[in-house]
């Protein structure tokens, strides 16, 4: 029994960490589901939430403005979040050039959306965060996307900017794991939600959103794709956003994972047939959920494999851990660093896994977390 619950053990991680992603890139390629893209002139409102944003909200608007998009086609609205820095005047700073500005008492991110979301008039939302810059041709990227009538939500491709450090170089590697797992997704049909700090909805298929959902950029988009739109990611449009460090990664992932089991408890279709992306999801997202569990399973199997077997693997996952361990105490520009960096980096994505579980007991709102950017970033 040690020994099967041992070798499937190894076998799972193994299929989720990496059999899963090159089976997927294998179907993308394969089979493939091209969007039918042609430059499109639709009105587009663009829709930014905000709490206490001073410091980047000038040079996020100024990135907005700057898009080549006609002006006219384009409205801007602020959603101040009852903001109580200077993120209001800086905004009212912009009226002069189109910007509006609409103050809400605080209540979180999604009711901040649905009010500006309420108040836009045009075609295309385009759902923002304030931290990340636009590229200059990313909105007339997404914008073509909607030629083609299955796609409900286009999002960009969020670049995150090197890391100065080994800790924000690891989370930078994760990031562009997830991203390659995301285009492949949208190649062979839909992403399970969106980019969050950047991406393009039907105005029609938006929804009110529960003030205590925690993924939004998976709320609204999976309604579009329960109506059988596709969900896309369209690589040219470009946002670029700031490296962060692992203990905001861990507290953004939290979030991120306990927002996953919320959004099964609102979507249960994902589990059953209505679900065409099935197997992905299954794959995908379900499996970072149980992979925490996995690795307790297989310490547990090791302690009663045979010996030398039992030794053996209680010493990979031990050295495994130990770097983990450690890694706080390992001076950058060691040898070392870069492998201690990275195994910390995983376990603490584990174990946001198992804390995510928290949604379930505790308040949704207790776990958002405002995204903290280091100085030198600025």
């Amino acid at each position: 029994m040690a020994i099967a619950v041992f070798a499937a053990s190894v076998a799972a991680i193994l299929y989720i960490l990496f059999g899963y992603p090159l089976l997927l890139g294998f179907i993308s390629h394969r089979w493939a589901k091209p969007v039918a893209k042609s430059p499109q002139r639709k009105s587009v409102s663009v829709v930014i939430a905000v709490h206490n944003g001073e410091r980047f909200i000038g040079d996020k608007l100024e990135s907005v403005l700057a898009l080549n998009y006609p002006r006219d086609l384009m409205e801007i609205v602020v959603v101040s979040d009852g903001s109580d820095d200077q993120t209001d005047a800086i905004v009212e700073g912009f009226a002069a050039r189109g910007v509006n500005l609409l103050r809400v008492p605080r209540g979180g991110k999604c009711a901040a959306l649905n009010a500006g979301i309420s108040q836009s008039r045009n075609e295309i939302l385009l759902l923002t965060d304030v931290r990340q810059k636009l590229d200059p041709d990313s909105l007339q990227a997404l914008m073509d996307c909607f030629a083609d009538p299955a796609v409900g939500a286009a999002s960009g491709e969020l670049v995150v900017r090197q890391g100065t450090n080994s800790d924000e170089a690891s989370t930078g590697l994760y990031w562009r794991y997830e991203s390659w797992i995301r285009r492949n997704l949208s190649q062979v049909d839909s992403m399970f939600g969106a980019t969050g700090p950047f991406y393009a909805l039907r105005r029609d298929l938006a929804v009110p959103i529960p003030q205590d959902i925690l993924l939004d950029d998976m709320y609204l988009p999976l309604n579009a794709f329960f109506r059988g739109y596709r969900l896309i990611n369209e690589p040219r449009a470009k946002a670029f956003d700031y490296p962060t460090t692992r203990e905001v990664e861990f507290k953004r992932k939290v979030r991120t994972l306990a927002g996953n089991y919320q959004i099964l408890r609102v979507y249960p279709a994902l589990l059953g047939p209505r679900n065409r992306m099935w197997f992905h999801y299954m794959s995908y997202k379900v499996a970072r959920l149980i992979l925490p569990w996995i690795f307790v399973a297989l310490l547990a199997s090791s302690c009663f494999l045979p010996t030398p077997l039992r030794w053996i693997a209680l010493g990979v996952q031990g050295i495994f851990y130990f770097l983990a361990l450690v890694d706080p105490w390992i001076p950058a520009g060691f040898i070392l660093k870069k492998y201690t960096s990275l195994a910390r980096t995983f376990v603490a994505l584990l174990l946001a896994a198992v804390r995510g579980i928290s949604v379930l007991v505790v308040p949704p709102r207790s776990l958002w977390q405002e995204t903290k950017i280091a100085a030198h970033h600025s």
